[in-house]
């Protein structure tokens, strides 16, 4: 995600002197050199900033200095808690780490986009749930950020056991690239004898709650065959209940990864948003990029949709199998169509459920807000999907925005409310005078949403014909998802409280889910 321009496709390495860290930054960004080139070329090495100016540090016991590290290969990880790029880039340096655990150190720099992004208890928990385990400085107020002069997240900036900045490149996917150069300084500096091997061991969040469940993402509730289904998504499972909260079955939990096969052996990665089909629970299985199916009478899982690998192609079509999905985020059955939120593509996605076939059904993938033509539309990061059996409304998590479309495929995508990418904030009214936060769920109940409005962490709802929206309750941390199910009642997946509420609409009594049964995953 950027801020001005697009970076993502830049290749940048090496640095050359530059009269500020502006120029560059944007020098790393434009250039390209060889990647045999390390240490040639620039006039004189340039010294890496100190990383001074945040508020507050996570996953170590003290701040740290570039100057303590030296000796070490240092990778600097600018991010963003909501970003989808940057949620891809974590799998990434967690390989890296483990790769070269001896001589590299990453070190994430959390400067925010959103308000609520810039509370280090709202990061400490995203590094909870994201699974990081390296330090991260809280850049609250972009300080380390205009430092550097980055313009776009994720950035990576690579510095050598001397205090060099040697590379930089914005984007994801730059694992290959970055592994080559670590393996390249890790000789170099070897046979100078500058390399510092001893292995560096953060001081990692830790959080004890007496809850079973770990950052539930979504829920679905089923009031006919008296079931819940949550999605426990950093214990990587699905979780089945009764109404009452007693556990009926659990698929998954064996630590984050794709078997399919029965419930007990079964592994999922950050399982978010379901639907069922019949006798069929389907699940978006987010980090495996990927649609799994739970037979709910025989007990197995299946991959329905997705290679298991992120894709990259945006206008993928075909067997659905043999399809590539990226970060499918929620998904929503309408007869024998399964909509997909595709988050990590920014469009919306249709599986038929017959045909066993996909295609894309909506936007055009550019990461932005814009209305018209469903393949000419654009989406940034979609979330949450419902819908009242003729429109499909989506929570459009980075424009802090709410879409409609009609599910026949006809017609045209329309803003209900929000603006644009750096277009939030917290204001009820009607129109576009309304700002969400990042909103990641929506439901649709009588003829009104209910949307999860996750950074302003509460409820609002919103008239979908006249663009009205009111607040409807508080007292959540960073709601990912809600369910409005046949009971009249609405279920809501309170993601930071790792817990499940149940709301009664009329009366807004809150009563939360008592889990009944349920032990820890395997580790």
């Amino acid at each position: 995600m950027t801020r001005q321009f697009s970076i993502s496709s830049c290749i940048s390495v090496y640095l050359f002197s530059a009269a500020s860290w502006g120029t560059i930054f944007a020098l790393l960004l434009s250039l390209t050199v060889p990647g045999s080139a390390i240490g040639q070329g620039q006039d004189k090495p340039i010294e890496a900033p100190e990383l001074e100016g945040g508020v507050a540090w996570l996953n170590t016991a003290k701040p740290i200095t570039l100057k303590s590290l030296r000796g070490k290969i240092v990778l600097i990880d600018f991010w963003t808690l909501c970003c989808i790029n940057c949620i891809h880039t974590l799998p990434d340096l967690a390989k890296l780490e483990k790769k070269y655990a001896r001589e590299l150190v990453v070190i994430g720099v959390h400067s925010p986009k959103f308000e609520n992004e810039k509370e280090t208890e709202s990061i400490r928990k995203a590094l909870l749930r994201y699974e990081v385990k390296h330090p991260v400085v809280n850049d609250a107020n972009q300080r380390i950020w205009r430092t550097y002069g980055a313009s776009g997240w994720p950035s990576l900036v690579l510095i050598d056991p001397d205090g060099n900045v040697v590379a930089a490149r914005s984007g994801e996917g730059n694992y290959d690239l970055f592994d080559r150069l670590i393996s390249q300084l890790v000789k170099i500096h070897k046979a100078n004898g500058t390399l510092d091997t001893k292995e560096f061991k953060p001081e990692l969040a830790k959080e004890a709650s007496p809850e079973p469940l770990r950052f539930p993402g979504k829920v679905i509730a089923d009031p006919a065959s008296g079931r819940i289904f949550i999605a426990d998504s950093t214990n990587h499972r699905i979780v089945i209940t009764d109404m009452s909260g007693k556990v009926l079955e659990v698929a998954g939990g064996n630590g984050p990864g794709m078997m399919d096969g029965t419930f007990s052996v079964a592994s999922f990665n950050d399982p978010q948003g379901m639907a069922l089909f019949g006798d069929k629970l389907i699940v978006a299985d987010r980090k495996n990029h990927c649609v799994r199916a739970l037979d709910l009478k025989a007990k197995k899982v299946s991959r329905i949709a997705g290679t298991g690998t992120q894709g990259q192609d945006r206008d993928g079509r075909g067997k659905a199998i043999e399809v590539g999905l990226n970060s499918p985020w929620d998904v929503l059955v309408n007869g024998k169509d399964l909509f997909i939120a595709l988050a990590g593509h920014h469009q919306i996605w249709k599986m038929d459920l017959e045909k066993e076939t996909v295609s894309p059904f909506a936007g055009n993938g550019r990461e932005t807000l814009r209305d018209g033509p469903l393949p000419r539309s654009s989406f940034a990061q979609p979330s949450g999907l419902t819908t009242d059996g003729k429109t499909l409304w989506v929570a459009d998590s980075e424009t802090s925005s709410i879409r409609a479309l009609p599910l026949d495929g006809t017609g045209e995508v329309k803003t209900v409310v929000g603006l644009d990418l750096f277009e939030f904030g917290d204001i009820d009214g009607e129109g576009d005078k309304v700002r969400l936060q990042h909103a990641l769920g929506v439901t649709y109940l009588n003829g009104v949403l209910y949307v999860a409005d996750t950074y302003n962490n509460k409820l609002k709802t919103i008239d979908p014909q006249t663009r009205t929206s009111k607040g409807f309750l508080e007292g959540f941390h960073e709601p990912g998802g809600l369910f409005a199910a046949s009971d009249g009642k609405i279920y809501i997946a309170d993601t930071n409280n790792h817990q499940i509420l149940i709301v009664d609409p009329k009366t807004k009594e809150k009563k939360k889910l008592v889990i009944q049964g349920l032990g820890l995953p395997k580790e």
